[in-house]
């Protein structure tokens, strides 16, 4: 990714330089200080409305209330189990001839 293009896309979560030492301290009514304050009254507050959250699978098990890792613990195992059982038949397989 360029950095143009991660600038970009980073740039809606990183607030903007402009709540610098010297534009606070130097007066509640200056116009840096009136910026800092609107773009702070613009964020979000309090939860997510219901209409915003994922929906599926990663807004039924990863988020919300019910939140788990169960879920992708459970795929790692069973995805194991597979590679297991094609392992162990491709092995036998191996000494069906009488192999060593």
């Amino acid at each position: 990714m360029f950095p143009s293009a991660a600038r970009r896309s980073l740039s809606g979560l990183i607030p903007p330089k402009i709540a610098t030492p010297s534009a606070v301290s130097s007066g509640s009514t200056s116009t840096r200080t009136q910026a800092v304050i609107d773009f702070y009254s613009k964020l979000p507050k309090g939860p997510k409305p219901a209409s915003e959250r994922p929906g599926g699978l990663r807004g039924r098990y990863f988020e919300g209330k019910n939140a788990s890792g169960a879920p992708f613990l459970a795929t790692i195992f069973i995805l194991f189990g597979i590679g297991y059982t094609i392992d162990y038949n491709m092995h036998l397989k191996h000494h069906k001839n009488g192999h060593h």
